[in-house]
């Protein structure tokens, strides 16, 4: 069987199991609670690794060996800020965030959690809040669709447009019937296939190369 029937077969098998956590998240969803933040309940290893997956998505598996070929060891500086600032967060800010949010009239957005923390009648720390999160996030999110574009266009010959179309059609999918639930599982089983390709790809590289030695050289 030709590798491009195997990709093929590949990646609709990975793109139905997505929609089938979806589906299965959409099944325990049961109130607005449980749509927004999955009820409270995630496991902190469901947590951390649907956060890692999230934050260290396109960018970690493209955009980072890209820049550090490009440009050398000098972008490894990136690696290290990411890991102080996900320390400092994880350490610090989330315990607080978490015990504060569910007092604080049971917060299930960032906006609303600084609207009820601080009594702000006015509700301008909302929009002003909401507003961020909008544009920041539309930009991270188009880099992950402009990922998904650049992967079917370089593994699949495919039209960079069709690629992104579809990567965005699946994620809609998924979270908009498994609200935050459905996106933490699928990013569970993403986090854990970008742990297994982070390891293997230089293990093999380094034996297509010819071995340790000649890795080092080339």
């Amino acid at each position: 069987m030709p590798d491009q029937i195997l990709n093929f077969i590949a990646i609709a098998v990975y793109f139905a199991g997505m929609l089938v956590i979806g589906y299965y998240a959409y099944r325990k969803t049961k109130g607005h609670s449980d749509y927004m933040i999955a009820g409270r309940s995630l496991p902190p290893w469901v947590a951390a690794l649907s956060a890692g997956a999230s934050d260290s998505s396109g960018w970690i598996m493209m955009g980072l060996p890209g820049a550090l070929y490009v440009t050398g060891l000098l972008e490894a500086w990136i690696c290290i800020g990411l890991a102080v600032g996900l320390y400092v967060n994880w350490k610090l800010i989330a315990p607080k965030l978490r015990a504060y949010t569910e007092v604080s009239k049971d917060s299930i957005t960032l906006p609303s959690f600084f609207e009820n923390r601080t009594r702000d009648k006015s509700r301008l720390l909302r929009i002003f809040s909401g507003a961020i999160i909008l544009v920041f996030f539309t930009l991270y999110i188009s880099s992950g669709m402009v990922a998904g574009g650049v992967f079917f266009e370089e593994s699949f010959g495919s039209s960079y447009i069709i690629g992104m179309l579809i990567v965005t059609g699946i994620t809609l999918l998924y979270t908009m019937f498994g609200g935050f639930l459905g996106a933490s599982l699928t990013d569970v089983v993403q986090g854990i296939m970008m742990i297994v390709a982070l390891i293997a790809v230089p293990i093999a590289a380094v034996f297509a190369v010819g071995g340790p030695g000649e890795f080092v050289t080339k």
